[in-house]
């Protein structure tokens, strides 16, 4: 469901690119140190800019070194360090849990058995650190799981249960910024939902498998796209109205590429991925 909040890096600036890997590479690091291999392959780019907004709404310490790694072991690359990384590593597992145990449950996937036992100590240790986030994300992927079963077709309410999880990990501290944390939570969360259902629409129908879109027929045609761009839009401008509420200064400018730029970039490649697609 992840990968759709990602920077569009030819709009950055050089120094704002390496501060943005050295999140992505300093979580990647923190997820291998503190959990092991397992959780370092659920690393994704939206826990990534998690990371990053809370780094700079809180602005805790941070250090960046250059190291060495598995994937890149001849040259070195920056990491960063601080306790915004550490947090989002942390629901970064909250949440694989959750999904690898569902893989095993819904398909009786074989590496989602294997992985959520290998993260179930971890995930029992976290939910009693982080009591209102682990059960946010219990609750609402439960919900969502009942939703699919009986083969739900309200958008709100199907795409605000993942806004819900989500709202709650955006609240790291409960504090006067939460609310807005909550609410950018919320939309953003809705706007992933929605993109991954656009985006497997036409798999899911070929498959028989649950869409919230399945029945709409192709949703990248000419006719029908302005209607789910325009649902995109609407969740993206509520997120940012809050972002923009927020006292944010630092990594501001990659935080706004993300929010305006970075996750239409990724739409219009899943949509002209589509049309190719359908042409050949």
């Amino acid at each position: 469901m992840f990968g759709y909040i990602y920077v569009n890096e030819q709009e950055l600036k050089v120094k704002e690119l390496t501060a943005y890997r050295s999140f992505y590479c300093g979580l990647c690091r923190n997820l291998h140190q503190r959990y092991g291999r397992t959780a370092q392959l659920m690393l994704n780019y939206d826990l990534t800019f998690v990371a990053l907004l809370l780094a700079g709404l809180y602005e805790p310490e941070t250090a960046v070194a250059e190291r060495r790694c598995l994937p890149h072991p001849v040259r070195p690359h920056k990491m960063a360090e601080n306790t915004a990384i550490d947090y989002a590593a942390d629901m970064t597992v909250l949440l694989s849990y959750q999904k690898l145990k569902d893989n095993w449950h819904d398909d009786k996937s074989v590496p989602g058995y294997i992985g959520a036992a290998r993260l179930k100590k971890d995930y029992h240790r976290l939910m009693e650190r982080y009591p209102r986030q682990g059960r946010a994300i219990e609750e609402n992927i439960r919900l969502l799981g009942e939703a699919e079963k009986r083969q739900e077709r309200d958008i709100d309410y199907v795409s605000g249960l993942t806004g819900r999880f989500l709202a709650e990990i955006y609240v790291w501290q409960e504090d006067i910024w939460q609310d807005d944390l909550r609410r950018m939570g919320f939309y953003l969360g809705k706007f992933v939902y929605l993109m991954d259902a656009l985006e497997d629409a036409e798999k899911d129908r070929r498959r028989g498998s649950y869409n919230l879109f399945s029945e709409a027929g192709d949703v990248w045609s000419e006719e029908q796209e302005p209607r789910y761009r325009d649902m995109l839009t609407s969740v993206a401008a509520e997120a940012a109205r809050a972002f923009e509420r927020l006292p944010v200064l630092t990594h501001a400018p990659i935080l706004r590429n993300v929010l305006y730029s970075g996750i239409w970039c990724r739409y219009t490649m899943v949509r002209d991925g589509s049309r190719r697609r359908k042409r050949k």
